[in-house]
Order: structure tokens, then C-alpha cells, then sequence
């Protein structure tokens, strides 16, 4: 079974959209599946986040934000 993380953005954020573009070859090669989540839909969240945003998720473990870092989302993956 894939893992399925979670993203972590708000609308009209361009790192956000970066960060989702650059996750789609991983998605598309089957390797995660990805749930995005709007920060602004629920105040806990915007409490949690504010501005940091985007952030990647799996477990509920942070993998990474601003910027995809593709050797930590490689590592996280190979410990699942």
C-alpha cells in the first residue's frame, strides 16, 4: 500500500503550487498519493500553521516545508 501524506496549503500560495507540481512525478510513479488540505478551512489550522505553509506530512510527521526536500521524503518513505 502507498503512503498517503498530507499537504498542507492555502490557495493562491505559489510554493504551495511548487511544492504540489514537484510531488506530482512521485505521485504519478505510484510511490505516494497525496491529500491536500486548506489551512484557512479550519481556525486550528491556521493557528497551527499561519504562514508556514506548505507542509508536507506522513504520519503526522513533518517531512518538509517551503520546499520539497526530496532526500527526506526519500528517507521517510524507506523507514515505512
Amino acid at each position: 500500500m502507498k503512503p498517503r501524506l498530507t499537504l498542507y496549503s492555502r490557495a493562491g500560495c505559489h510554493l504551495c503550487e511548487e511544492m504540489l507540481a514537484e510531488l506530482q512525478p512521485w505521485i504519478s510513479e505510484g510511490r505516494i498519493a497525496v491529500s491536500i488540505v486548506d489551512v484557512d478551512s479550519m481556525p486550528q489550522l491556521v493557528e497551527r500553521y499561519g504562514e508556514r505553509v506548505p507542509v508536507l506530512e506522513g504520519d503526522g510527521q513533518e517531512i518538509c516545508h517551503y520546499f520539497l526536500d526530496p532526500q527526506r521524503l526519500s528517507r521517510y518513505l524507506e523507514k515505512r
